[in-house]
């Protein structure tokens, strides 16, 4: 699915191959400054490598309409921003940017049950705590069904309990729908636990390696 040969950015990264997989759950682990986000935000065309090759789906990404990629390959960032309004406004917001019709209420509060945030989706964004919030955006994105989803630390927020079961849910809606999961996690439980492939990055350099049975 990616591909990145010889990619270099600023003196945060320096790749010399990578290859991430579709189908399969990737994630990237690593010191804090060691490039996790940067190697998302590559991936998503939000910034360009100084040098280098990235290619999705065969096809240099510099070369692929940026909104086309996004809509493949959405990113959630660690900290998205959350909107006045409601919790139905919040979900449905990323839709109406798009060409695909808007969803109706059983089908929101099925995503609600899905990140397991016990709302109403007439309640007003504003009350809700931090890991409500991150929940919220997570449920957002995966109304957009892309094929592709970035995550920046999608539990970072969130006690230990709720943490297990958005993960095994995100993996297990991965598998069952033919989708492609790459997420950095500040956990490496979390890494080996549930992923194919972990990245582990440290100062920029890479250790690429089968998560299963280690």
């Amino acid at each position: 699915m990616f591909y990145l040969k010889d990619v270099k950015y600023k003196n945060i990264l320096d790749i010399q191959e990578l290859k991430i997989e579709d189908n399969k759950v990737t994630s990237i682990i690593g010191e804090s400054g060691s490039g996790k986000t940067t190697l998302l935000r590559l991936l998503n065309k939000l910034i360009s490598c100084d040098s280098g090759y990235i290619s999705y789906k065969g096809k240099n990404i510099e070369n692929i309409d940026s909104i086309a990629l996004r809509r493949k390959v959405t990113m959630l960032p660690q900290e998205s921003p959350i909107f006045k309004g409601t919790i139905r406004d919040n979900l449905l917001i990323g839709l109406k940017f798009t060409d695909k019709p808007l969803f109706d209420d059983s089908h929101l509060y099925s995503i609600l049950s899905f990140i397991n945030l016990k709302k109403n989706l007439d309640d007003l964004s504003d009350n809700l705590s931090g890991g409500e919030k991150q929940r919220l955006a997570l449920g957002r994105i995966l109304l957009l069904d892309p094929d592709v989803f970035l995550l920046d630390e999608p539990s970072s927020a969130l006690d230990e309990e709720t943490e297990k079961f958005i993960i095994e849910n995100l993996v297990k809606y991965t598998k069952e729908n033919n989708k492609t999961l790459i997420m950095i996690t500040h956990s490496k439980k979390i890494a080996l636990s549930y992923s194919d492939r972990i990245i582990d990055l440290s100062k920029g350099s890479m250790d690429n390696r089968e998560a299963k049975n280690e």
